[in-house]
């Protein structure tokens, strides 16, 4: 009848194509709605963290400075600033190329370029949180990130972020005891934001995981589009941006 109004099922209104709100599927509006408050999250925590460090110059003025906040290299002696995190950056960067690539293979069609770029990918975050997970272990330690020396005999050790540590001797065996906290509050902001960036790229690199599982044995491929790898592709990209941000609060700024 004319005028009358025409009725689209689910399928039609939420899989994409002109009729779709901002001509997205449903998966990837969805996915931009989580971006967008989880940005705001990181948003918040990164103010907080301005706002503590030059609201209160008397108390931020025992914060260590930006390009001396890690200046370590696994299994190194040496005084390197900013190296390290700036080879982590470096990988994370790299790891969101490699994501870019096997989006444009997905859009091609090309299985094999996809499972390439996206091994490539999880290989990248798996060695940003390893690194992580070497500087974690350097600050908790607070010593030159040499394993051998964290608990040499009468040394004190100093933390990164103003703590102290010294050895004493408890039941035969030596032990570290913390005698000065130093900047409690930086040392919470910093422990707090970047892991849980680190929660992010974990939980990334998992997800790219299991959807290079399921591009390998070609279950996007049958569906004849690799759309899944487009929406972890703009998780990855996410979590490198806020690194991006989360690196100038802390080893910049």
């Amino acid at each position: 009848m004319a005028g009358a109004a025409t009725e689209i099922d689910s399928a039609q209104a939420w899989g994409g194509g002109w009729r779709s709100p901002f001509n997205v599927s449903y998966g990837k509006l969805m996915m931009w709605f989580f971006l967008i408050s989880d940005g705001l999250t990181f948003g918040g925590l990164l103010t907080a963290l301005g706002f503590a460090k030059f609201a209160n110059p008397e108390t931020a003025g025992s914060w260590p400075m930006g390009e001396e906040v890690f200046t370590h290299i696994p299994f190194s002696h040496g005084h390197n600033p900013l190296l390290y995190v700036a080879f982590m950056t470096f990988i994370l960067i790299v790891s969101s190329v490699t994501m870019v690539l096997a989006v444009e293979a997905g859009h091609r069609m090309d299985k094999k370029k996809v499972i390439f770029w996206m091994l490539l990918t999880v290989v990248g975050g798996l060695i940003f949180l390893f690194s992580q997970v070497w500087e974690w272990s350097t600050f908790i330690a607070g010593y030159d990130g040499d394993l051998s020396t964290w608990a040499d005999n009468a040394t004190l050790l100093h933390s990164p972020y103003g703590g102290e540590f010294a050895t004493e001797m408890h039941h035969g065996h030596e032990v570290k005891v913390m005698v000065s906290q130093g900047p409690t509050l930086y040392a919470n902001f910093f422990f707090f934001i970047t892991g849980f960036h680190g929660f992010h790229v974990f939980t990334g690199v998992l997800f790219n995981a299991l959807v290079l599982r399921n591009v390998i044995r070609g279950v996007y491929h049958k569906r004849g589009h690799y759309e899944m790898v487009e929406k972890v592709g703009l998780y990855w990209h996410f979590v490198d941006l806020v690194w991006v941000f989360v690196f100038t609060f802390f080893y910049l700024v």
